[in-house]
């Protein structure tokens, strides 16, 4: 009997620190993508890892999953496996003896919840990227190059005085970056 943590992330520049923080656990498993769907390589191996006694333990039930259907299917495979989840923040516990009816209502509210918060995060973010361009804002990345860059690089490739290697080193670009200035991309 393993006690297993999972903890996940956004993005990799966030930090994990608080998620599990004090807690002494056998194994980590940490993700750092968007909890959008299950195809998440470390919550994969996590669920492989764990065995009838361990436990999974998750700061909270957004972590594991962000759609109440995914957390349904997450929870209820492990609880099979025999594997006890404890979800801190909510003070929730999943396992063989006490998966019943107030438990699973408590996990559809709150995962209802979590889901309903995500969908209205990425309208939001809709709404804004949309008056954004209604107002002509610059939206994405500015460009590595300038105009004149450009024509330099087609006119120095064009000549032959160079390749895209060197290119790529002498305006601190990558070779795909050159590659598309002389595509016109």
């Amino acid at each position: 009997m393993a006690d297993i943590g999972y903890i996940r992330v956004s993005s990799v520049g966030q930090n994990t620190e608080r998620q599990l923080s004090g807690m002494v656990l056998d194994k980590v498993f940490t993700d750092k993508v968007s909890g959008k769907d299950t195809n998440r390589p470390q919550l994969q191996a996590c669920m492989e890892y764990l065995r009838d006694g361990d436990t999974l333990h998750v700061h909270s039930l957004d972590r594991l999953g962000r759609s109440l259907m995914d957390l349904e299917r997450i929870i209820n495979q492990l609880v099979d496996k025999g594997v006890t989840i404890r979800f801190h923040k909510e003070n929730m516990t999943f396992n063989k003896e006490n998966n019943g009816s107030m438990g699973k209502l408590l996990l559809q509210i709150l995962g209802a919840f979590s889901e309903f918060e995500r969908n209205m995060t990425k309208e939001r973010q809709a709404e804004g990227i949309a008056q954004a361009k209604q107002q002509g804002k610059h939206l994405g990345r500015f460009p590595k190059l300038d105009k004149q860059q450009r024509q330099e690089i087609k006119q120095k490739y064009e000549k032959g005085q160079t390749n895209i290697t060197f290119l790529a080193k002498e305006y601190n670009v990558s070779r795909a970056t050159i590659h598309n200035v002389l595509n016109d991309k």
